[in-house]
């Protein structure tokens, strides 16, 4: 069960930080490009283990 939650909170951080990617391509500002690509790694990161 606890394995489950883990890799849907992973897959929801990836979601939340293609999002926050998305919405910075309209004004883009490097700090929040760098944010979500560091949120879409811990996902990875998460499935991974």
């Amino acid at each position: 069960m606890l394995r489950l939650l883990k890799k849907t909170l992973a897959v929801c951080l990836i979601g939340f930080g293609l999002g926050i990617l998305m919405v910075i391509l309209l004004p883009f500002t490097g700090w929040l490009f760098i944010l979500g690509i560091v949120i879409i790694a811990v996902g990875f990161m998460w499935l991974s283990c």
